[in-house]
This record gives structure tokens, sequence and C-alpha cells, in this order.
């Protein structure tokens, strides 16, 4: 089987954990983190649970990726994440050493993948990822168009939407 086949695999697992960020009133991304072709660390957006800014899917799951694996340097991981990682995500991925970074939908009123492209090839980045975007594509944004939206309808109802 091809990355082809394992991409769509983990990230149908990946948009799976946005309804657990979504059912909170957070923004619904799912990041799963997979080492040998098994999940060792998954996450969904929990920065309004927990109060704390950094509580973003991806680095959820890096964190669980450092405690399973009982290293910080996560080697030949590769992480799924439903939308384009932040500049804090990438650089804590970079930090961590993961191999590979496979992301769903992208931010569209900026060019920002194009951004990552860059920050991948900068010569001042001491580690590279290999990068892949678009898996479920489709299914990756209208999650996230369908949030907003109904956080736009909810606004008056005083939700607790991002």
């Amino acid at each position: 089987m091809n990355n082809n086949y394992f991409d769509e695999l983990w990230m149908n697992q990946a948009l799976k954990l946005t309804e657990r960020a979504k059912n909170k009133g957070e923004v619904p991304v799912g990041a799963i983190l997979i080492l040998n072709n098994s999940i060792i660390g998954e996450g969904w957006n929990s920065s309004i649970e927990y109060n704390d800014p950094t509580a973003h899917a991806e680095i959820i799951a890096l964190r669980q990726g450092g405690q399973r694996i009982g290293n910080y340097r996560l080697i030949k991981t590769t992480m799924y994440v439903t939308l384009e990682p932040c500049l804090m995500c990438v650089g804590a991925m970079i930090h961590a050493r993961i191999n590979r970074l496979v992301f769903g939908a992208s931010y569209k009123k900026n060019k920002t993948k194009e951004h990552l492209k860059k920050i991948f090839k900068d010569q001042y980045i001491n580690h590279k990822i290999i990068l892949n975007s678009g898996i479920q594509e489709q299914q990756c944004s209208l999650q996230l168009s369908n949030f907003f939206k109904n956080c736009r309808i909810n606004k008056k109802k005083n939700s607790k939407c991002y």
C-alpha cells in the first residue's frame, strides 16, 4: 500500500477528532501523529477549554507522541492535521524533528502554504520537513466553513463559539 492510501486513512482519523473540538465550541481541527503506521499522539483544538493559547491540536499530538515514546525528538513520524498549521505549531514540529507533515484544508485568505514551503526550504532552518497538502481538502474545508457559519448564526444567542 502506498502513501496515498495511508494519507487518506489517517486524515479520516484526524477528521473524526474535529468533532471533539467542535462539540466544545473550539475551532474544529484534529491532528494525528504516526510512527511505524501506529498512532502515537492525537489532539484536537482545546485552547478555550484549557485557557491555553498553545493547546492546538498539533501541539497536543506532539506532546502525547513525546510521552509515548519517551523522547521529545519525534524522528520518522508523520503529522496529519485537518488544517494547515500555524507558525507556532510548525516551529514545534521542526524542533521535534518530525519527518513529514500532511494537511487537508489551507487558509484561503492568505497563501500560508507558500510560506510553509519557504520556511521548510530556508537555509537557517536546521530540519527539513516533507510537506504534503490537500489530502481530503474538501471535507476538511467543509468542517471549518460549517463551524464558522454556525458561529455567525449563533452569535446573537451569545454562543461560546470562537
